[in-house]
C-alpha cells in the first residue's frame, strides 16, 4: 500500500510496510512516479544487503461518515 497526501502546494507519499521510505513532489503525478521508483530501489537494496523484504501488512478500509 502507498499513502499519498496533499498539503497545500506539496505532495508526499510513503509506504507503511517499508519504514523510512518517503518521497515528496510538486504534483500527484510526480509523487506517483517517484514512489514507484523508490519502492523498487528500496527492495533492491534490502535484497542486496541480505535483509528480508517485509511482507505487506498494511490494510485499507474506507469508513462512511455521516
Amino acid at each position: 500500500m502507498i499513502v499519498i497526501e496533499n498539503e497545500g502546494d506539496a505532495w508526499g507519499a510513503y509506504a507503511p510496510d517499508l519504514p523510512g521510505l518517503g518521497v515528496a513532489g510538486a504534483s500527484r503525478q510526480e509523487v506517483e512516479v517517484l514512489v514507484g521508483e523508490a519502492v523498487t530501489e528500496h527492495i533492491r537494496m534490502l535484497k542486496e544487503l541480505g535483509e528480508t523484504v517485509p511482507p505487506p501488512r498494511a490494510q485499507v478500509t474506507y469508513v462512511s461518515v455521516a
